[in-house]
């Protein structure tokens, strides 16, 4: 009873924390449990009934096992528990999901007693998450003539498990509750700086917004038992910056609706909203869980008496709410007619026809996407056995073309991989489709949870349609902390046995790899019709078309192959003009989405994909474009490629792959070598002409075209996170872009990092050459403010160290990381050095390391939101201004943002990212980068 002992102890000290006991996973520890429920008189045996019941994970989890095991025992009455009968045993193994659960109904069923075979035939046909050592056990019991087999593969056929499901309710009274004013983070719903607990539902539910926000929460619910809570991000998007699974996870703790009585902490069916909408990457989450989300449109633009838009000081539209939302309000949404109503039911506010199309009404049936995509599969199985059509049962999938009209990129690369489609004719955008998916990348603070997302639809391997997946170890690479060595170690080895790709080795045997997951990723996807999930909402590749996603669809596209969504529209994006030889790629990303609001006045990028021709920089490079249309708001993005250019990207690809295999990361199933050969497959298709790199047709209709001109950018831009505006939802949004000019050249830097997933191996050596510069100039380098530096890779501080550039980062560091010891403490205080860190995420990430409190921080990082990079003090507000890497050196050496003419005549001679628009000659794209 060792472990029950010590579990017993752990409930002690959570107890002190106002946790309850921790769900259990544990086989062996559950073993003892059981051993003493058997035990009449066991002095422990009235809390291990409870345990057993009530707080047993179910899954694939080592603990379900044993559970699965015992309840078969009492149902064939091997063992007799008085508090579970044989029914009771059924019941509980009918919430158990899959896994172990459905062996022993398959061995019930398929068994010689027929009552109890007629009542584990019952449960199966209620559950969905069989995988194919279920369904095979199935066909050949039916192939053997067995009728309990064909009952069940009937019911299967048609989609019982469904249709047997009561229907979403008509009319769902919702009480508001305001989260937020303006764009809220999903920060605000799960920190990061609290990644560690996000795999412990209750004790991360902590987190959850405020302490007095729970509080509101709960008096609300108390105030109205018969209405939900909607969670409200009042003029501003809900979800930004992340897909996040941990905070639709937390948001559903608190305001949604409990999944299992035999499951704690594991609520479905949140409804969350905002005047603008759900981030797209959120939405998806949304759909995982059941829930709704909402574009409430409260607020809209005010005209004047000439129907135009009238206009503030600032230069913004003025707005007027069309109706109130604020925290106490009750409304109605009404599921038939798709209308957000009042309290009564009979005024309308909205139409919410998008957050509740026959899909999503489907997931929220369902209780979840996941019940749905594996239900589907399960009929088709099923039907095919019996050699009959399936039903249309669930809501036919909408398959959408235009005769005549061409395809844009991402409707050419849904087309190559959509499966199960009908229609003969290409599809276009607006059509739903599901697609096999190439590549998934799982990353370390959201990894635990597609862990456990895996265990709970009782996978147990990658797809083997999977071309390759990736483990990464980034976000927790800054401090080896005692919560990084409790977790990562576990999370390692869990996916190593699945089948991914692992940063680190569970044994051991090579070197702790803590690279960017977007930059690997990067790598690993050698062909440019693939399409890539990762679990990280800067999952933007610079070839094929990559989604961001919770952890939930990440464990999905792991264990199927596949993902499910409707073709985004495009929005095609070209350049004109030149690009001056003083200017940084980066201010072309900023002009981007400058120019784009001065062209259309909203964001045309929200929701869609950008589609960017970009064809003359190199997939590194690219990525910098790429990356940052995550926080422009864009389901995802696209670059459209010259020959030359991909052919050379995908060398490069094939290089930094070999990298891995050298340094002993391949695993069993050979996946590295095989994206060689993938990579070498489509070398010589492009080669060849077969099959040339990916482009648009020319008659391709597009939601928008933007074009940039490069002639208007004349000196570097910075994004602001305006955190004075006098318009709160204003704050914190990736919408105000400004000329470095703006600043007066005294603007004060408390500190400056050059690192995370937008700078790449040109960006360490542009730190270098600035170095060398101000050397030479001044017989010194002097920083005014710290600068941290944290290369993506350790490949590119490999090819740094070989071209002789780490060696003048390390004269002026005055720290740097050692993976032999590695910190064990997050640094609080800075000093005015350069601080070379480990390769990973760092300040971006927020979870570990942070400036002091109230710095104002000067980032080549994409995170500009409230306490992500940097936390307000008691006297200053935080914040994270957002700039290319040498006015971000620039102004760490100087202490201050620096003037235009300080800024050219430090970058003099030094070779920033040329970039020149596909129709002009292109430059030499490979520049001082490679």
């Amino acid at each position: 009873m060792g472990l029950y002992t010590d579990y017993l102890n752990e409930i002690e000290t959570r107890k002190a924390d106002g946790l309850h006991p921790k769900p259990i996973d544990d086989g062996a520890l559950l073993q003892e449990i059981v051993e003493q429920i058997k035990d009449a008189g066991n002095e422990h045996r009235k809390e291990s009934l409870n345990f057993f019941i009530y707080n047993t994970l179910p899954g694939t989890t080592s603990a379900a096992g044993v559970k699965a095991k015992f309840l078969k025992e009492i149902i064939l009455g091997q063992s007799v528990v008085s508090e579970i009968t044989p029914k009771f045993a059924f019941e509980l193994l009918s919430h158990m999901k899959g896994g172990p659960s459905i062996e022993v109904l398959l061995d019930l069923a398929l068994g010689d007693d027929a009552g109890i075979a007629e009542q584990a035939a019952d449960v199966l046909k209620t559950q969905v998450f069989l995988y194919d050592a279920d369904t095979s056990r199935l066909k050949a019991a039916y192939d053997a003539g067995k009728q309990i087999a064909k009952d069940i593969l009937e019911s299967y056929a048609k989609a019982e498990f469904f249709t047997k499901l009561p229907e979403a309710e008509e009319e769902i009274k919702v009480v508001t509750y305001v989260a937020g004013e303006g764009d809220i983070s999903t920060d605000l719903l799960s920190p990061g700086n609290q990644a560690h607990s996000r795999s412990d539902r209750e004790l991360h539910g902590k987190c959850f917004i405020s302490d007095k926000a729970q509080a509101e929460i709960q008096a609300l619910k108390l105030q109205h038992p018969d209405k939900r809570v909607m969670l409200i991000a009042e003029k501003g998007t809900m979800g930004v910056g992340s897909s996040r699974m941990s905070g639709i996870n937390n948001a559903a703790l608190w305001t949604g609706k409990q999944a299992s009585p035999y499951v704690p902490f594991v609520n479905f069916a949140p409804i969350v909203a905002g005047t603008n909408g759900i981030s797209p990457i959120f939405l998806t989450t949304v759909g995982v869980t059941g829930g709704i989300g909402i574009d409430l449109k409260n607020w809209v633009k005010k005209s004047g008496p000439d129907g135009k838009p009238i206009i503030n000081n600032n230069g913004d539209a003025v707005l007027e709410e069309k109706y109130s939302v604020e925290t106490g309000t009750v409304l109605t949404i009404n599921t038939k007619k798709k209308k957000l109503l009042d309290e009564t039911g009979e005024i309308e506010h909205t139409d919410i026809s998008s957050a509740l199309t026959a899909q999503k009404v489907e997931f929220i049936k369902a209780a979840g996407s996941y019940a749905i995509v594996f239900g589907k599969k399960l009929q088709s199985f099923a039907a095919d056995v019996l050699g009959i059509d399936a039903p249309l049962v669930f809501a036919p999938a909408k398959e959408i073309s235009h005769e005549g009209q061409g395809l844009t990129a991402v409707e050419k690369i849904f087309n190559k991989n959509a499966v199960g489609v009908k229609s003969k004719n290409p599809l276009h955008a607006g059509s739903d489709v599901r697609v096999e998916v190439n590549i998934v990348g799982s990353q370390d603070t959201t990894g635990l949870m597609t862990s456990q997302e895996l265990e709970a639809m009782a996978a147990t391997v990658i797809s083997p349609i999977v071309d390759g997946a990736y483990q990464s170890g980034c976000h927790t690479a800054s401090v080896w902390d005692i919560k990084a060595q409790n977790n990562i170690p576990k999370l390692m080895s869990f996916m190593n046995k699945f089948g991914l790709i692992t940063a680190r080795d569970p044994k051991g045997a090579y070197h702790a790899m803590t690279d960017v997951i977007h930059k690997v990723l990067n790598d690993i996807t050698v062909d440019d019709w693939a399409i890539i999930i990762g679990g990280d909402s800067h999952t933007r590749m610079s070839k094929g078309v990559a989604f961001g996603a919770d952890s939930g669809t990440v464990a999905l596209a792991l264990a199927t192959g596949e993902a499910t969504m409707p073709i985004p529209e495009s929005v095609k994006v070209t350049f004109k003009g030149k690009m001056a030889d003083h200017m940084d790629f980066r201010d072309v990303v900023h002009a981007t989405q400058l120019q784009m609001l001065e062209q259309f006045g909203d964001n045309v990028f929200q929701g869609r994909i950008i589609e960017v021709h970009i064809g003359t920089l190199l997939a590194d490079q690219a990525f910098t474009f790429t990356d940052w249309t995550a926080e422009m708001k864009a389901k995802a993005s696209i670059c459209i490629s010259q020959d030359d250019t991909l052919i050379e990207s995908l060398e490069i690809a094939k290089r930094r792959i070999q990298v891995m295999i050298d340094k002993g990361m391949e695993n069993e199933a050979k996946t590295l070598h095989d994206l060689i050969a993938i990579a070498d497959k489509r070398i010589g298709e492009i080669k060849s002409g077969e099959k040339p790199a990916l482009r648009p047709d020319d008659n391709a209709k597009y939601a928008a075209e933007v074009v940039i001109d490069l002639d208007l950018i004349v000196e570097p831009m910075i994004a602001d996170p305006d955190v004075n505006n006098i318009e709160i939802s204003k704050r914190y949004t990736h919408d105000i872009i400004r000329p470095i000019s703006y600043y007066g050249a005294d603007k004060k830097v408390d500190l400056g990092f050059v690192g995370s997933c937008m700078v790449h191996k040109g960006d360490m050596k542009i730190v270098a050459q600035m170095l060398r510069n101000l050397e030479k100039a001044n017989g010194k380098v002097e920083f005014n403010a710290p600068l941290v530096v944290a290369a993506p890779t350790y490949n590119i501080i490999d090819e740094l160290k070989d071209e002789g550039d780490w060696e003048i980062l390390q004269k002026y560091s005055g720290f740097e990381f050692d993976d032999l010891k590695p910190k064990a403490q997050a640094r609080t205080e800075y000093e005015n050095i350069m601080y070379l860190e480990r390769p990973g995420c760092n300040l971006c990430m927020g979870n570990q390391e942070k400036a002091a409190k109230g710095d104002t921080v000067l980032a080549t990082s994409t995170r500009l939101f409230q306490g992500r990079v940097v936390e307000d003090s008691k006297e200053k507000k935080g914040e994270s201004l957002l700039a290319s890497t040498p006015i971000v050196v620039l102004s760490a050496i100087l202490g201050r943002t620096p003037s235009l003419d300080e800024y050219k005549a430090s970058v003099e001679g030094i070779d920033l990212t040329k970039f020149a628009p596909p129709q002009v000659k292109p430059l030499d794209s490979k520049s001082v980068h490679f």
